[in-house]
């Protein structure tokens, strides 16, 4: 591990910039694996694009702004000029995505015609849910091309409600996510389910895993916003610890903050396992005094911690075939048969 600074996800947040609320020890930062597995949209495999159309980025509403035209302006930031700490350190040369524009704090998926499933602790009470704008489509579409920072109205939409957020620990019961931070515990209990202003066009809901059968060593995938980037494809990854009957798993995804809130996919199923809510340190400071992504064994013991889907599928309508988008087929690249699980884990 190359750990030389610790940056918790309030600490790093705060740094970039991001207009989000305090997190609990641990929630926001996340990591590398062996190889950046993370790929654009446009080069992402096909069936993985139509997953992706359903992610969407959670963006402060003052960060989305109303134009004369109908359009909406998005406020962006080139990642590489993101400060990462209060004496102006900065990406070091060399770092990916350093050209692209930042600003969604989280990310979400859409898993009902007006549902979106995120994590807890990006969106926990009504007054967040007032003062956020959720867009779909942040993404290059093609290769040569930019994420677009000016979005039709149609790709925007406002929280309306919260349908079931939970954000606490379930040893130490309900706590300020300030609390949390400062006793060091972790708010393990993370999800949250909204309804939006109006029903979602031209985007499919996504289809959860209602029956179990997650296993250790499971093929899984990410999709989501890492440090407010246009939406990345990670895979490459595997469940580490399923962790028997807690609220979590752990998988050795490759995410960042700004993927919080993110689903995780099963690789042979297409159906989504959980919710990417927190992990280990993003980014280390080098002698040089700038910033380099955290990167870690591709077997740690320990992992990237992602709430159950158990937790929230009660508050997801079971979806017709006509609806769902990832009817059990298969989302990785090339011919890969579907497997039935040898051994059924109730989640």
């Amino acid at each position: 591990m190359k750990t030389t600074i610790q940056l918790t996800g309030l600490a790093l947040v705060t740094a970039l910039g991001f207009p989000l609320p305090s997190f609990s020890a641990g929630s926001e930062a996340k990591v590398i694996y062996g190889d950046d597995n993370r790929v654009e949209y446009f080069a992402a495999h096909a069936t993985r694009k139509t997953l992706a159309d359903s992610v969407v980025s959670l963006w402060a509403a003052g960060s989305v702004t109303a134009l004369p035209s109908g359009d909406f302006k998005l406020k962006t930031k080139l990642f590489g000029e993101r400060n990462f700490d209060a004496n102006g350190g900065k990406l070091c040369p060399g770092e990916p995505y350093r050209e692209q524009p930042v600003g969604a704090h989280c990310s979400g998926t859409l898993v009902g015609e007006d549902l979106v499933m995120t994590a807890g602790h990006c969106l926990d009470t009504q007054a967040q849910c007032n003062d956020t704008k959720l867009v779909f489509g942040f993404g290059i579409a093609k290769e040569g091309g930019t994420a677009p920072t000016t979005v039709p109205a149609a790709n925007v939409y406002s929280c309306k409600s919260i349908v079931s957020s939970k954000l606490e620990s379930s040893v130490h019961g309900k706590m300020t996510q300030q609390e949390a931070a400062m006793k060091g515990i972790i708010l393990d209990l993370d999800y949250s389910i909204i309804k939006l202003d109006r029903k979602v066009a031209g985007r499919k809901p996504l289809k959860i895993n209602r029956n179990g059968g997650l296993q250790k060593g499971s093929a899984i995938m990410v999709i989501g916003h890492p440090v407010g980037l246009p939406v990345k494809v990670a895979d490459g990854a595997t469940v580490i610890n399923l962790r028997g009957d807690d609220s979590f798993f752990e998988a050795n995804l490759d995410t960042y903050g700004g993927n919080s809130g993110s689903g995780v996919f099963n690789v042979r199923t297409g159906l989504i396992e959980g919710i990417l809510v927190r992990g280990r340190t993003d980014f280390v400071k080098t002698p040089a005094g700038c910033y380099v992504s955290n990167v870690l064994d591709q077997n740690p013991s320990n992992g990237e911690g992602v709430t159950k889907i158990s937790l929230v599928k009660g508050f997801i309508p079971e979806l017709g075939k006509a609806a769902a988008s990832a009817e059990a087929v298969n989302v990785a690249p090339g011919p890969i048969a579907i497997e039935a699980p040898t051994k059924k884990v109730s989640f």
